[in-house]
């Protein structure tokens, strides 16, 4: 295991209480966390069971509870240890825990779901769509599935996530092509009611008529979209989708 170290305690209060801050960072830290009689995992699970069971949630609590899952607590596991110590600790102060817990393994959370996604389409999530984030509220990613001929791209939405209004130009032809390939959905023309879209659905979307896609609230959403070719092509990207009109939907 990699030696722990820890210097929080001479940068605030080196100078102030030096004593404190050798006790902190060299013994408690130094020595303390590096002994190998218990193994780092219990250790981490043991400090966050004795800090909720004080009733102390402030930023020392969200450090150790950042450590476990660095140790390899998993969400599933740090929310049976807080409900069990809750029994022998207190309701409360396990209700005033677990939101912080929450935080910390939020991201672990999402990055199940969005593995889980990936593996139910053949086609790759691919890199974070940063060219075009500017024009999407939530996070997409793109996976160029061919540029010849034709440009098809995968196109994937967390939750929630789908782009601005926008509206694909061309003197002739153009237009775009959707083709869902994972989760659920939404495409919708101006002036015109949404459209789910699951698996297999495709949306023909032609040249200069204003709409916008994305995923459900609920749901990791991806699409292929495929660029019909046209003269004088271009895309025009307009405002967001407004809150009030992206959650009415169901």
């Amino acid at each position: 295991m990699k030696k722990i170290t820890q210097d929080a305690g001479r940068k605030a209060l080196g100078e102030f209480a030096p004593d404190f801050a050798h006790y902190n960072d060299d013994i408690l830290f130094g020595e303390n966390w590096n002994n190998t009689d218990i193994d780092h995992k219990t250790r981490c699970i043991v400090t966050v069971v004795a800090l909720m069971a004080s009733g102390i949630t402030d930023s020392s609590l969200r450090y150790h509870l950042e450590n476990a899952k660095k140790a390899g607590v998993s969400k599933r596991e740090i929310a049976e240890i807080l409900t069990h110590v809750a029994f022998y600790a207190g309701w409360p102060k396990a209700w005033a825990v677990f939101p912080m817990a929450k935080e910390v393994w939020a991201e672990e959370g999402a990055e199940t779901a969005m593995a889980a996604h990936e593996n139910a389409m053949i086609f790759p999530i691919g890199a974070p769509n940063d060219g075009f984030k500017q024009y999407f509220s939530g996070k997409s990613y793109l996976a160029p599935v061919s540029k010849a001929q034709v440009g098809i791209f995968n196109v994937t939405f967390e939750p929630s996530c789908r782009n601005n209004w926008h509206i694909h130009h061309a003197k002739e032809g153009g237009g775009q092509i959707l083709i869902c390939v994972a989760g659920r959905g939404y495409y919708q023309a101006w002036g015109e009611a949404a459209v789910e879209m699951k698996p297999g659905d495709v949306i023909n979307i032609p040249a200069g008529v204003k709409h916008w896609h994305g995923a459900a609230k609920d749901s990791w959403f991806s699409h292929l979209a495929v660029e019909v070719p046209g003269e004088n092509a271009s895309n025009e990207w307009l405002e967001p989708v407004s809150e009030e009109e992206y959650n009415k939907l169901p």
